[in-house]
């Protein structure tokens, strides 16, 4: 009986070698990569990441970046260390440039859902930023959100705060594309101070801006 006994736990054995292993390559084939290059247009010297980097100083790259390559996953570039600060989401994709985030990347980490992964807190403009930490907290979602081009696609900025006197403390002065509002009724002005030809937004995608392209200085929540 003994050299049955011992031919069938071997077998068992082999059998169950699969499907161990199986959870692991599952893992690893859903692993992100991405790709970050000192220049724009992917020039000059790059960084591939395969995991999350909460401080890009020991790399040697921090506040570096300036154009991105997302070959999978979807991934947060953060403007501080430990993912703090204003965070624009990047998904599969090339990004030429990084209108509003050019050489102030410092941490990197790979998201899931969108990229709502965010530690929350405030940045150094007072904005609030989602959360959705271990402990189980929900997020908020972001009031209106901001691209650089049209369909939702280059760089994007996220705001709470209900008014934004002028871009250019973001760096996204004249540079919107395309908007995303997820609530409240907004004011987009042409130039500071809301000075100049405005337009209001109700809740909704708006993939083309139309004459308002590439305009837009200051904004605030009229509702």
């Amino acid at each position: 009986m003994k050299p049955f006994l011992h031919r069938l736990t071997r077998a068992a054995v082999l059998l169950a070698a699969p499907l161990l292993a199986a959870p692991l390559l599952a893992l690893s084939a859903h692993a992100g990569e991405l790709t970050l290059f000192t220049d724009s247009n992917f020039e000059g010297q790059p960084l591939t990441l395969r995991g999350s980097a909460p401080d890009l100083d020991p790399l040697g790259f921090n506040d570096r970046a300036s154009s991105v390559v997302v070959r999978s996953g979807t991934w947060q570039l953060c403007e501080h260390s430990e993912y703090r600060g204003r965070c624009m989401t990047v998904e599969r994709g090339e990004y030429r440039s990084l209108s509003g985030f050019n050489d102030v990347i410092s941490s990197v980490r790979e998201v899931g859902g969108g990229g709502r992964d965010d530690r929350g807190g405030r940045d150094d403009r007072g904005g609030r930023w989602d959360r959705d930490d271990d402990r189980g907290y929900g997020h908020r979602r972001e009031a209106i959100i901001l691209f650089s081009k049209s369909r939702f696609n280059g760089a994007r900025l996220e705001l709470h705060n209900n008014e934004v006197r002028t871009l250019d403390r973001y760096d996204f002065n004249d540079v919107a594309g395309s908007v995303i509002v997820n609530e409240g009724r907004w004011e987009l002005c042409e130039h500071a101070d809301f000075g100049g030809r405005c337009i209001v937004l109700e809740p909704g995608r708006y993939e083309f801006l139309d004459d308002m392209n590439n305009r837009i200085s200051s904004l605030r929540r009229v509702r």
